[in-house]
């Protein structure tokens, strides 16, 4: 497995300059950095795929998609949006040399219509489907999130998720599991990775307090043991928000600090990571 760590552990904001960041998690030794394309478009691709040619450090992405962007939709010109905005989001990816994007990307964050649930499943997992050309063209493997009840209502668990995922019947579309969401939805998280299997293409960690991954009540163990199980070998990457008064940290929600310091949360995040995932 390969390490990484999601740069909004220290951004104020989505834009914030992520070339400082890279240079910091090359310095704690990760391997990798997460950068969201919620303020990385395609103009900054260039030089951000450059700087991590330079570091020898990887690129992964994540996005979501806004309440006019939804591939749930009955109505087509909000599906057609969606594939506008996720394939804009697939070119700056690849244009990064990132082979990984996930995300909120069946349903907009923080929208709700749970009458349609099951319809909005079958749009989103055609509207995606449609997003298979361009990924194989960029090389890029599409992640659906399963999110918590409280930002999304169509993918709250591991099998709904990889319900979507495998209807679209795209070899690069699969499921993101993320240990906060699934320390809310899943009886057992663990049972939900095995479930998963092979339709498991990235994996975030944060303890159940979105803080540092084994200071709480998640049992990283038996994850790390499902993992192994169903011979996971991609990136497990620490998304961790701790610290208040932001505008990023509004976004998911931080309202008091989590961990007294960022760079210090990484340092600690990335030793359990290598006892607790390495294989």
């Amino acid at each position: 497995m390969r390490f990484g760590i999601h740069a909004g552990l220290w951004q104020r904001a989505w834009s914030d300059n992520p070339a400082p960041i890279m240079s910091q998690v090359k310095e704690l030794g990760y391997r990798g950095v997460e950068l969201s394309l919620l303020g990385v478009g395609f103009s900054d691709a260039g030089k951000l795929k450059t700087l991590s040619v330079e570091l020898d450090l990887a690129l992964t992405c994540s996005t979501g998609l806004g309440a006019g962007e939804d591939p749930g939709s009955s109505d087509p010109e909000r599906r057609t949006a969606a594939i506008r905005a996720l394939t804009a989001a697939v070119r700056t990816a690849g244009a990064m040399g990132a082979q990984n994007l996930s995300g909120v990307v069946a349903s907009p964050w923080g929208y709700f219509e749970p009458a349609r649930k099951t319809e909005r499943a079958k749009y989103a997992s055609e509207t995606l489907a449609q997003l298979d050309g361009v990924l194989r063209e960029e090389g890029v493997v599409l992640g659906i999130e399963a999110l918590n009840r409280f930002e999304s209502d169509v993918t709250n668990t591991a099998a709904e998720t990889k319900a979507i995922a495998d209807a679209t019947e795209s070899q690069n579309i699969g499921v993101l599991l993320d240990t906060f969401h699934m320390n809310v939805e899943e009886k057992s998280p663990s049972d939900a990775i095995s479930e998963t299997g092979k339709s498991l293409v990235h994996f975030h960690i944060s303890e159940n307090d979105r803080g540092i991954p084994g200071t709480g009540h998640f049992d990283f163990g038996a994850s790390a043991q499902a993992l192994s199980q169903i011979e996971y070998d991609g990136w497990v990457v620490a998304e961790m928000f701790v610290m208040a008064g932001n505008p990023a940290s509004a976004d998911v929600n931080i309202w008091r600090n989590i961990e007294a310091d960022p760079t210090e949360a990484a340092r600690v995040t990335l030793s359990f990571m290598q006892r607790t995932f390495s294989r």
